[in-house]
């Protein structure tokens, strides 16, 4: 099988931990030490520059004190689909 890059969909998810971290007042350096992440990591991960694993997925869930399936929701509940 093929490594898989789905471009938008990571973009996406980018722009949901940054609506995400500013609706908190929480800055990328905060979210840096929450997570054990450098700043650059999370601003290259809201910024749709890299794929994530499931493992940073799951600290950024915690680090922004979410479920972890909030981070793929896209705030209309109405319309059956994530990000």
């Amino acid at each position: 099988m093929s490594y898989i890059r789905h471009e938008e969909f990571i973009r996406q998810f980018g722009e949901k931990v940054r609506q995400m971290r500013e609706n908190r007042g929480i800055t990328q350096q905060e979210l840096a030490l929450r997570t054990g992440m450098s700043r650059n990591q999370v601003s290259r991960i809201e910024r749709g520059e890299i794929n994530t694993s499931i493992s940073v997925v799951f600290e950024l869930a915690k680090g922004l004190e979410c479920e972890v399936g909030e981070l793929f929701s896209s705030g209309d509940r109405n319309s059956g689909q994530g990000l």
